[in-house]
């Protein structure tokens, strides 16, 4: 199946990386190669690009997309979270940015084998990482009630968590739930048809989205890499990060203003006494969100958020 991935806000995130300037920068999602290729068009003579995605597919579509600019650009499998490893390997000390496109890929959502999709029977996965010990199918028919209960309502904001953990945890009595469509309808069932008429959505897509947030531990390993990132970024380098989801973009958000005013002193206190310094300052208060035009033409983009921040 083609590798396709609409690249969400990429004036945006171009216009808050600012390429140009030069330097090494860092897709820490490169996907398809969408915002690499961007990038890649901007770099002046002897920058770099390096591009860390998980999937293998990624990584191929990533790779031949990036061919006419392979000179500067460098591919690596590699999760972001290890973004401080996969620098050093490559024996690079400081970047100068780091774009990160958090979430699922049309491409990943697309393609029903890889079992993400609520739209057509496959067998369970979600793992982005086809090599991942943990899939979709482990999650549903190995937690307990509780911890689907849990992981639905937290990560999937699904006001009926309750009763939809339930309901998987009494239809496995009857075998293992295997494949896409059977749990889709699982949760269909268990949401009252009042409600499912209320939402243009598909009943699935909150639980859904809980299934596979857990199973590729995508919330954990936000904080760290970019953390990781600025930590070696230079003077004047900057970092985007595109959410889709309001726990991802809590996460981002509470992550940058903690690096932009990391002071532990009491308000009281005249001065700062605790020695911890700002590390960025945040490029707008608010984020930045889709153009019009943008929803018109890729409508999966309507929940995206455009946050960004320069080191000091």
């Amino acid at each position: 199946m083609e590798f396709k991935h609409y690249s969400v806000m990429l004036r945006e995130c171009m216009a808050a990386l600012a390429p140009e300037r030069g330097g090494i920068f860092v897709d820490c999602t490169a996907g398809g190669g969408g915002h690499s290729l961007e990038i890649a068009k901007r770099l002046p003579e002897g920058s770099r690009l390096i591009c860390l995605d998980r999937d293998d597919d990624a990584i191929a579509a990533c790779t031949e997309r990036l061919a006419q600019y392979k000179d500067k650009c460098t591919v690596v499998k590699s999760n972001f979270s290890d973004i401080a490893l996969a620098l050093d390997e490559l024996g690079i000390d400081k970047i100068d940015g780091a774009l990160w496109d958090l979430g699922v890929s049309s491409h990943q959502l697309d393609d029903a084998e890889r079992g993400f999709s609520y739209m057509h029977d496959a067998p369970l996965d979600m793992r982005m990482d086809k090599s991942g010990a943990l899939s979709a199918k482990d999650v549903v028919n190995g937690y307990s009630e509780k911890e689907l209960a849990r992981i639905i309502s937290d990560y999937g904001e699904e006001r009926f968590a309750s009763k939809i953990a339930y309901n998987i945890a009494k239809a496995r009595e009857q075998g293992e739930i295997e494949t896409t469509l059977q749990l889709s309808e699982i949760i269909t069932s268990s949401i009252p048809v009042s409600s499912r008429k209320r939402e243009a959505q598909h009943p699935a897509k909150r639980t859904f989205q809980a299934i596979r947030i857990e199973v590729n531990a995508e919330l954990s390993v936000i904080k760290p890499s970019i953390e990781a990132a600025i930590e070696r970024m230079a003077p004047g380098g900057r970092a985007a990060i595109i959410t889709f989801h309001s726990g991802e973009d809590r996460i981002v958000k509470q992550t940058l203003v903690h690096l932009a005013d990391p002071c532990e002193c009491p308000k009281s206190f005249p001065v700062c006494v605790c020695g911890k310094r700002p590390q960025v300052k945040l490029l707008g208060k608010k984020p930045t969100l889709p153009s019009d035009e943008e929803l018109k033409e890729n409508p999966r983009s309507r929940s995206a958020k455009l946050r960004a921040a320069e080191k000091i």
